[in-house]
């Protein structure tokens, strides 16, 4: 007796193999966009040290010098002119109702139909600017410093730490880099989804800068200042894990001026006005920090940078110096305008 041939299954093998290719290349993709490649630090020679000597050189030598005061904002004037405002306040202050400008656009550039949240907000905040022993300095010289891997091995943190008011960005660790980055922070400036989630990389006398992007940054700073616990609701609305605890009084929390958000983005960069559509605004923003770059020109009377700036020609470098993400990792990046958003300050 012949059996017969499962006729069914093979006119559907065909479809399966389909299926199943189509299906791993997507896996693939979804690897390649989600996992970018990691790169090993122990086999790739990133530390150039004649380039560690001449940063090191050039950081104690700014700091030799004797301190220039308003010489970043007259510089900026020369640079810029008319596009960059020799006087806006750094920080949100409590008389908003006379300020037209923090109004016109939606966040990051304004608080357009968040009045309510914004000034609820504010009346938690008693302090709206540097603290009085840093204000009163007669003058004060800024670092900026971002999260290059370029700061790796360069052994900067001693000098860094000499600086009157040292600015960190986002979720940039200190913890186990201090040689690299010194240990000093002045001021922590990120946005919800930035902030570091451990209690450690808040120092007791710094600051907490919050960029406001979307409404439930008024609820989490909120509940940061409060220390309140979030709501799972609320929660729901980030792209990713939120710090659950900011260990400062409110006196140490302040909220970005988001006309310096719209200065860096639309008079110094010069992207496209933010336009208002069905479901919001559509709006390029500048990275934080270039935010942080120009804000640090209102604060102090000099400014420095270390860590900034990405050597794409050298993708098997490291992209952070607290990571093993690769510099390759750029090219996937949605959010940084390589060529238009950082090379100014790079």
């Amino acid at each position: 007796m012949k059996m017969r041939r499962p006729i069914w299954f093979l006119k559907g093998t065909p479809k399966l193999l389909v299926l199943f290719v189509v299906g791993g290349c997507f896996l693939y993709i979804l690897k390649l966009h989600f996992y970018p490649e990691e790169c090993d630090r122990t086999k790739t020679p990133y530390v150039d040290l004649d380039r560690v000597r001449r940063a090191q050189q050039y950081a104690s030598a700014v700091l030799q010098e004797q301190c220039r005061p308003s010489y970043v904002k007259k510089e900026m004037g020369k640079l810029f002119a008319e596009k960059y405002s020799m006087d806006i306040s750094p920080f949100v202050g409590k008389n908003i109702d006379e300020d037209e400008a923090l109004f016109k656009y939606g966040p990051p550039f304004g608080f357009h139909r968040f009045f309510d949240k914004l000034k609820n907000l504010l009346e938690l905040l008693p302090e709206h600017d540097l603290p009085e022993d840093l204000k009163s300095k007669h003058c004060k010289r800024c670092v900026v410093v971002g999260s290059g891997g370029i700061l790796y091995g360069s052994e900067l943190g001693h000098l860094l730490n000499q600086f009157d008011i040292v600015i960190r960005l986002n979720d940039a660790p200190v913890q186990g880099y201090t040689d690299h980055v010194g240990n000093k922070t002045t001021i922590r400036m990120t946005y919800p989804e930035g902030a570091p989630l451990s209690e450690h990389e808040y120092p007791p006398a710094s600051l907490f800068v919050a960029v406001l992007f979307k409404s439930v940054d008024f609820n989490w700073l909120q509940a940061m200042v409060k220390n309140e616990t979030l709501s799972l609701w609320i929660r729901l609305f980030f792209w990713k894990e939120v710090a659950k605890k900011i260990p400062f009084t409110s006196k140490q929390f302040r909220i970005l001026n988001p006309v310096i958000v719209k200065e860096t983005a639309l008079d110094i960069l010069q992207f496209p006005k933010p336009r208002s559509i069905f479901w919001g605004w559509d709006k390029n923003v500048p990275t934080i920090g270039v935010m942080a770059v120009i804000l640090a020109t209102h604060l102090c009377d000099e400014v420095s940078i270390a860590g900034f700036g990405y050597d794409l020609d050298q993708p098997s470098t490291p992209l952070h110096y607290y990571n093993n993400l690769c510099m390759a990792a750029m090219n996937r990046q949605t959010m940084h305008n390589v060529t238009g958003g950082m090379w100014e300050w790079g």
